[in-house]
């Protein structure tokens, strides 16, 4: 018999494999696996940590560190040295309204049962995955799970154990309640005093007026902001073809549509919502990301962290 093939990244983290996994702690645990797996390179990426300078090369260094570019221009070995903001503290506020609930994605698991990936899934697996980051760079992580209000508070700590609080808050379900960003948003900013990182995990169904406003507060407040905007992707490309039962997941009500007539006014107003929200974020100097709740975490969730690593070093430079 052949050797088993090595699971990769991508494996660990589609959402077809994690929604195999019905207990939310061995989910996470996969999630950590993956996320080790895939960012092993570099141990810098994250939210906090910069370029601060360069050092000769000793034997012995770790070769991992090298800078390719200054050793093509001098033909000499040095590494680079970064350094970390100690202040800077992580508060993912997690979205659990009901329109979190939705999702299209089917995963057959070895018992033969069937599981909806759903929006919230994918939700907290990055918030997830975004805590374990922090807290290997030794960052203090806070957790808030919302929806009209906050449904459940991790205080911020660095402790040893503290991931297991936070994916313990996550093994949650989503609620029938509307979304309120704003209102949440000022109950987080409530809870704290020193400079923060907040990052919102939402499908950002709300009003785009109440989450200008919340961002405005963040940014007065001195504080930095990440959204990351999951979307299934039937919600991006509404492809339903049979006239059908469409119920609200916030207490909208039902009604019965053909989807095909409506499918191009309904993208179009997705994608000026979607749109609107980038360029607020862009405005205010925050960073925004939309995730396809059918992808896996790895690659995207990689690819956006070194983009942010990246920007980090030009503004300092």
């Amino acid at each position: 018999m052949p050797p088993a093939t090595p699971l990769q990244t991508d494996d660990y983290l589609a959402p077809a494999t994690l929604a195999r996994l019905g207990a939310f702690e061995l989910r996470a645990r996969m999630i950590v696996e993956g996320i080790r797996s895939g960012m092993h390179a570099s141990p810098y990426y994250g939210f906090s940590v910069e370029f601060a300078q360069h050092r000769q090369y000793v034997q012995g260094d770790d070769i991992r560190h090298l800078d390719w570019k200054v050793f093509g221009r001098s033909d000499k070995l040095y590494l680079k040295q970064y350094e970390q903001e100690t202040n800077l503290d992580v508060v993912l506020l997690v979205d659990s309204s009901g329109s979190m609930r939705f999702g299209t994605l089917n995963a057959t698991g070895e018992d033969a049962t069937k599981r909806i990936w759903r929006k919230f899934d994918h939700a907290t697996a990055l918030g997830a995955a975004m805590a374990f980051l922090a807290l290997q760079q030794q960052d203090r992580v806070g957790m808030i799970v919302y929806a009209d209000a906050v449904r459940a508070l991790v205080n911020r700590s660095s402790a040893g154990g503290h991931w297991r609080q936070i994916i313990s808050a996550l093994n949650t379900h989503p609620v029938e309640a509307p979304t309120n960003i704003a209102r949440c948003v000022d109950q987080a900013l409530g809870k704290v005093t020193n400079r923060v990182l907040f990052v919102i995990i939402s499908d950002f169904f709300d009003d785009p007026e109440q989450i200008r406003s919340a961002m405005a507060r963040v940014r007065h407040r001195g504080h930095d902001l990440i959204l990351f905007q999951v979307l299934d992707r039937q919600e991006m490309r509404f492809d339903f073809r049979t006239p059908a039962p469409f119920e609200g997941m916030e207490e909208e009500g039902r009604l019965n549509l053909d989807p095909r007539s409506l499918r191009q006014a309904y993208l179009d107003i997705l994608g000026e919502h979607c749109r609107t929200l980038e360029k607020t974020a862009r405005g205010f100097h925050f960073d925004y990301q939309r995730i396809d709740s059918h992808d896996s975490l790895g690659p995207v969730l990689s690819h956006f962290l070194a983009r942010r690593m990246a920007q980090g070093q030009r503004r300092r430079g």
